[in-house]
């Protein structure tokens, strides 16, 4: 979306951190709260200072005490015979995977996850887990809890911040986005039993002793192509998820931990191979 358009979509005023905060507040984001993001910009209309001025609100509506914490994925240093939007010639993959530069928490970009975890991961006082492909930044309290620690297998499943936020009995907040984005639900997929799951091998270039070098790991093959219809079953079912509006977006907040929950029972009985 373009900035005119951005305008001519925000009819009134545009919102501010002080306006965006108070939305948060009145959806039900409280101080002290551990919070999981994942947000669209264009979907709030034109805002003050973009990017930067929805984090802080979200940072002073959850106040001190609280934690916040966005994906901050990097999927362009995953395997590339695997890449399919778009796919890259074969006799690339032997370069790419010998000269595509170790992944480094400060200096690693996102990919694909917007401007507004872009942003919030170069934050000072934000810090980004260690896995090279599905990292996640956080900020507050609890940061440290969330990100430390994150096992390069499997790593949406027991030994990501995914698994320390269900710890922590942290919340979902879906800012202009729906289910697809929800990456809460892969900690599901991973506690789940259903047919046709199985391991998958990985890749990605890390720094090793001081020298870089490409490292093989495994994890499930994830699926997300049901993640809205879990949602909307979540939400028709248990009633536990507060629907509401930040500037132009529609918002959606619900507690992680019984969607995990919830997710888990869901996909063993509807998932087939």
């Amino acid at each position: 979306m373009s900035e005119a358009d951005a305008i001519a979509r925000t009819p009134g005023r545009p919102g501010t951190i002080s306006s965006l905060a108070a939305e948060f507040r009145q959806l039900g984001i409280t101080p002290g709260m551990v919070l999981i993001a994942h947000s669209s910009l264009s979907a709030l209309g034109w805002v003050c200072g973009g990017a930067v001025a929805v984090i802080l609100a979200l940072e002073e509506a959850l106040g001190p005490a609280g934690t916040l914490v966005m994906p901050a994925h990097s999927g362009d240093l995953s395997e590339p015979s695997e890449w399919q939007h778009p796919p890259v010639p074969e006799s690339w993959w032997a370069i790419i995977r010998e000269a595509t530069p170790a992944y480094d928490p400060h200096l690693t970009p996102t990919r694909g996850m917007g401007v507004i975890p872009e942003t919030f991961r170069k934050q000072p006082g934000v810090l980004r887990s260690g896995h090279p492909l599905l990292s996640f930044a956080a900020w507050g309290a609890h940061a440290r809890t969330v990100t430390e620690n994150h096992r390069l297998d499997f790593c949406q499943g027991e030994g990501s911040p995914l698994a320390r936020i269900y710890d922590l009995d942290g919340r979902v907040l879906l800012l202009g986005v729906g289910h697809e984005s929800n990456t809460s639900l892969h900690l599901a997929e991973y506690r789940a039993d259903y047919p046709g799951k199985v391991a998958v091998k990985c890749g990605a270039p890390m720094c090793v002793n001081g020298g870089r070098r490409w490292i093989e790991f495994q994890d499930i093959n994830e699926d997300s192509s049901d993640f809205e219809a879990i949602g909307a079953d979540f939400a028709g079912e248990t009633g536990k998820i507060i629907a509401g509006k930040v500037a132009q977006a529609a918002a959606l907040l619900m507690p992680q931990r019984a969607l995990v929950d919830y997710a888990v029972n869901w996909m063993a009985t509807n998932r087939r191979a």
